[in-house]
């Protein structure tokens, strides 16, 4: 999610991002605590695919939206929060839903109070019934 906000606000192209958060982040201490060993080829995919899939996934985010709001309502940590677990539950089916779900409500727990995090549980587990329904 770090590395979209950072494309969102910087323009800068993924394969520099890629590269800058393999060399200087990722599995690097920040703040007095490590970061979780990343799972580089994970990592990638998202960055790399949320990236391609933009359009598609704020498609996504604005079908799910309760009536009378839009995509321009939610910031940008938000908004990347969102197309991150929504690339993961539409096209990483390895990852188990709840797995998936869990992992962004705990990254909205850290940008925000609540009730943010009851709202990317809502929108991404209405998501997950309809992307990944059987």
């Amino acid at each position: 999610m770090q590395a979209l906000y950072q494309r969102d606000m910087s323009g800068a192209p993924v394969p520099l991002l890629l590269r800058e958060f393999h060399e200087h982040r990722l599995g690097r201490e920040i703040e007095g605590g490590e970061f979780a060993d990343a799972d580089a080829d994970l990592f990638d995919d998202i960055v790399s695919g949320v990236a391609l899939s933009e359009e598609t996934l704020d498609e996504t985010i604005a079908g799910s939206l309760a009536s009378g709001w839009t995509l321009d309502r939610l910031d940008r940590p938000m908004r990347q929060i969102l197309r991150c677990g929504i690339y993961e539950l539409s096209q990483r089916l390895d990852v188990p839903t709840g797995a998936v779900i869990n992992e962004y409500v705990d990254i909205a727990k850290a940008f925000y109070e609540p009730p943010e995090p009851a709202f990317v549980n809502g929108l991404l587990d209405a998501v997950a019934k309809k992307v990944r329904a059987a």
